[in-house]
């Protein structure tokens, strides 16, 4: 298969959740920043739950700034890692101080604890900036190798190297969004709806399957 018509392969993809936004329930960005940080290695559903108390109480950087550590902790005690994302999200409060702060680019958001690459890229998709890299989640580490865009690595920024030299920089923004969510809904571990697929005529696991 021909790398270079990837981008056609994969528009009815993009076209199906093209715009669609994060599973994350936040309604600006100091929550979406709060949310990527709780949710690694732990599930959008849980954080969208524990978060809501939180951000009553809490609706900005300045608060958690006024706060304490000890102020904070009981919201995050059912979050894996809770202590150390806890410390990471008070630590980042007392840098940034108001929400206007929050950065807007890939440097600046990774140099922050508790961001790296997926979370930074997932912050500027849905906050409509520029796109620096791809989204790469747990998904799409399982999704793109499967179709057969890249090989099999448990290793995201890997994932994400080759999807960017692979795939042409305008699908960048949505591409990544796109896998999770056809790794969440279509193309799951266990019995995956391949005749639903958008792209299955471009997958290399569907045409194994019916050679």
């Amino acid at each position: 298969m021909l790398f270079e018509n990837w981008k056609e392969n994969l528009e009815p993809l993009i076209n199906k959740y093209k715009g669609r936004k994060h599973p994350l329930h936040y309604n600006n960005t100091y929550q979406l920043l709060i949310m990527v940080i709780l949710s690694a290695q732990d599930s959008d559903a849980n954080i969208n739950n524990i978060t809501i108390p939180f951000f009553e109480k809490y609706p900005n950087l300045e608060s958690i700034s006024n706060s304490s550590i000890e102020d904070i902790t009981p919201y995050f005690t059912k979050v894996k890692n809770y202590p150390t994302k806890t410390t990471w999200l008070y630590e980042l409060a007392k840098l940034l101080k108001t929400d206007s702060a929050v950065p807007t680019n890939l440097t600046d958001l990774i140099a922050l604890k508790g961001i790296g690459r997926k979370s930074a890229n997932v912050i500027l998709r849905e906050t409509n900036q520029k796109a620096e890299g791809i989204i790469v989640d747990l998904h799409v580490i399982r999704v793109a190798p499967k179709v057969g865009l890249t090989p099999k690595y448990e290793d995201g920024n890997k994932i994400e190297k080759l999807l960017i030299q692979k795939l042409p920089y305008e699908i960048w923004n949505e591409i990544g969004m796109a896998f999770s969510f056809l790794g969440r809904e279509i193309c799951r571990p266990t019995n995956p709806r391949c005749d639903d697929c958008p792209i299955n005529t471009h997958c290399n696991y569907f045409k194994n399957l019916n050679q």
